[in-house]
């Protein structure tokens, strides 16, 4: 039986114990308050995420995969930041994987209930392959889920990388984990509400894990997504315009880059800096690991002139 009052994130917050007889601003401003809250608990664990960061990358690199496990909220915003690397970051969809206790169903509709059977993670797991290469993120806001439990309990036993998301100190879900990023949110404006700061707390942490990992894949070229997949017009402008950033070089001249680049940002811009063929242009990068700073080098490696064109990576 799961001690609710013993949790921060259950307790009331005396800063709103009014809530329901302010005025629509002053509500604003109390929730707003809240979510400043978030901002700070997650600063205070920085070290950490970047310690996470790391370990994903290395994994990713290794051949390993990113899976994140979570119930409700937190299991929404893990298959959120998932579903967004594709078209980001070029990555294949399996590289990134976000699982919701309750299924594809649990997205659209809540289904409480699932997430209390702590079996049911672990199967989860097991029915994706996890590997000792892997990484898995349990997300609970409490830091007790039985369904998030349940998966880091198995991801431990198979040998996987483990990093728990949780919003309470000394969780369970912290204790089976390699790295805890307790973002310590305090009680919510709204009692128990833990799709309000916990939430954005776990939004935020996402977006680094994922974000700094796919930086230290080689999937941005100074701060540029040269990875991008144009799947539609906004997507197939964002790349033309980062091919400009990058080279400097006239829209038309991108735009023609990019057709001989079969839509590969990173292509286009290296064709258009270095003048290669495109085969070479290919060659070079998969030489350079698709890391865009290190094939505009050269094949020794040599760190790029200070020039415009070195944008980092």
């Amino acid at each position: 039986m799961i001690e609710l009052d013993r949790l921060a994130t259950e307790g009331r917050n005396d800063a709103t114990l009014h809530i329901d007889e302010m005025s629509a601003l002053d509500m604003m401003k109390a929730i707003h308050a809240e979510d400043e809250k978030a901002l700070r608990a997650v600063e205070t664990i920085l070290p950490d995420i970047a310690r996470a960061v790391e370990e994903i990358a290395g994994r990713l690199r290794g051949g390993g995969r990113l899976l994140y496990c979570g119930a409700g909220t937190s299991g929404r915003l893990g298959v959120l930041d998932a579903a967004e690397c594709p078209p980001t970051f070029g990555t294949p969809p399996e590289l990134v994987v976000g699982l919701i206790a309750g299924g594809r169903e649990a997205m659209f509709r809540a289904r409480e209930g699932a997430e209390d059977d702590e079996s049911r993670g672990a199967a989860d797991l097991a029915a994706h392959g996890l590997s000792p290469e892997d990484a898995v993120v349990g997300l609970s806001a409490s830091g007790r889920t039985p369904y998030v439990v349940g998966a880091l309990r198995f991801a431990r036993e198979i040998g996987a990388f483990r990093i728990a998301v949780a919003s309470s100190p000394g969780s369970p879900i912290a204790a089976l984990s390699d790295i805890a990023l307790e973002a310590e949110t305090g009680p919510e404006a709204v009692t128990g509400s833990t799709r309000m700061k916990a939430g954005t707390a776990q939004k935020l942490i996402l977006n680094m894990l994922s974000t700094g990992a796919m930086i230290r894949l080689g999937k941005v070229y100074g701060n540029l997504m040269v990875d991008v997949m144009a799947t539609n017009e906004k997507l197939a402008e964002r790349a033309r315009r980062i091919v400009m950033a990058a080279t400097g070089r006239t829209r038309e001249e991108c735009i023609a880059a990019l057709e001989e680049a079969d839509g590969s940002a990173k292509l286009a811009i290296l064709l258009l800096l270095r003048g290669l063929p495109k085969e070479e242009a290919r060659r070079r990068l998969d030489d350079a690991e698709g890391y865009l700073a290190r094939a505009l080098a050269g094949p020794k490696g040599d760190a790029p002139q200070d020039t415009d064109e070195s944008q980092g990576g």
